[in-house]
């Protein structure tokens, strides 16, 4: 059994298997291990994916994962108005989680990477120019050596506390069920602002006409008022309450960690993903951010491997490629999560009124994009839009960008 590699991914979800995949064509030896028996399994998001989040993975749509394609959006304030956003095109798909994660870890091992299951990380020393991971393998307590060890473990990551690099600026709870319920129009998700999902929003993101993820993400603590207010999203919100049936076909909680780490390199160590927290903070999604970070992560450790250089300095190349890609747009994102969750309902039913104007929404269907929202802000700042904005959207606008 071979116990010494150049470079370990803890975590064989999409990221890390992003990592790997990388790691490996770029001539390193990699192993991943993953601390679940199944890949993919339990599920932890929506499974709403951008177009160009599979690009990044490097896969193409397949009916194999893909459940359902997506154009647009239904927002819906607390005053019952609803801003509609349509893409006008395919802008994301649907997809099974699990079929999907299964997919990248396959094209990780057809790469040439090796995978342990049901192995949790428990330990991390440095010792000269190797890292010795702690392990526990199917009960059985195990050190593998490496030159480099990629963090890819999630939200809670313990690669990253044991290197030393602390935690995301927040973790957002999260909720979610998927459902008997009635869409609107089976190609646009529906979000829920305002007091209904306090610091976040609500969705419904239809997996096909009768069925759909129905969830939220609060700016909370506390688990159980996520599910409070979801159980408040279901009965008390008329459009929700009149096309959810009742029941659940299946149910997952999770965490959404937004502020990606002040620093995501260490001697020997590498956080990416979910644990680095490379999240979109007007969304959550984390796979688009977490592939492209991931292919870095590969390369650069792969590379300082095979240079028996594996020093924080040498390997703080991957965190100033990875800013220079993302770093501004998820600081903007940042900014844009604080000041939408500093809005009164008030305040939000009137910055969504003010942008259902045909010019304001014609800007954001030629210009929108689910992974570089700053995109769609500047273009809404032109003088034929801007006037009809609210002002204090305007004057946060201008700040940010």
């Amino acid at each position: 059994m071979k116990t010494d590699y150049d470079v370990i991914v803890v975590g064989a979800g999409p990221v890390g298997s992003t990592a790997a995949r990388y790691a490996v064509q770029h001539g390193a030896s990699v192993l991943m291990i993953e601390e679940h028996a199944f890949i993919g399994s339990p599920v932890g998001c929506t499974g709403l994916l951008s177009k160009r989040a599979l690009e990044e993975c490097d896969v193409k749509p397949s009916e194999n994962f893909v459940l359902n394609k997506v154009r647009g959006a239904f927002v819906h304030s607390m005053d019952g108005n609803c801003l509609p956003i349509d893409g006008k095109e395919t802008k994301a798909y649907v997809i099974s989680r699990k079929i999907f994660d299964r997919t990248l870890t396959t094209m990780a091992l057809e790469a040439g990477a090796d995978i342990w299951m049901n192995t949790r990380a428990v330990g991390l020393e440095n010792a000269g120019d190797k890292q010795i991971l702690s392990v526990i393998r199917n009960g059985v307590s195990l050190q593998l050596e490496t030159k480099v060890v990629i963090g890819a473990d999630g939200v809670r990551s313990g690669i990253a506390r044991m290197a030393g690099l602390g935690k995301v600026r927040k973790v957002l709870p999260g909720i979610q069920i998927e459902a008997p319920y009635r869409s609107a129009d089976p190609n646009f998700v529906e979000l829920f602002v305002g007091s209904q999902a306090p610091g976040f929003f609500g969705w419904a993101v239809p997996v096909s006409e009768e069925i759909a993820r129905i969830g939220l993400a609060i700016d909370c603590e506390d688990s159980q008022c996520a599910q409070d207010y979801l159980g408040k999203l279901l009965r008390n919100n008329n459009h929700v309450s009149s096309r959810y049936s009742g029941g659940m076909l299946d149910f997952v909680v999770g965490g959404i960690p937004l502020g990606p780490l002040s620093k995501t390199y260490a001697e020997g160590t590498l956080i990416v993903g979910d644990a680095a927290g490379q999240v979109k903070p007007t969304s959550g999604g984390g796979i688009y951010t977490g592939a492209a970070c991931a292919k870095i992560a590969g390369e650069v450790a792969a590379s300082a491997a095979l240079e028996n250089d594996t020093s924080a300095d040498r390997l703080a190349e991957y965190d100033r490629r990875w800013r220079a890609k993302l770093g501004r747009e998820l600081a903007i994102g940042m900014k844009i999560h604080d000041f939408m969750g500093r809005l009164s309902d008030t305040e939000m039913n009137k910055l969504l009124a003010s942008m259902n104007k045909p010019s304001i929404l014609e800007t954001i269907t030629a210009y929108g994009d689910m992974d570089h929202p700053s995109i769609v802000i500047k273009k809404m700042l032109n003088p034929a839009n801007s006037k009809h904005i609210f002002g204090v959207f305007t004057a946060f606008a201008k700040a940010v960008l």
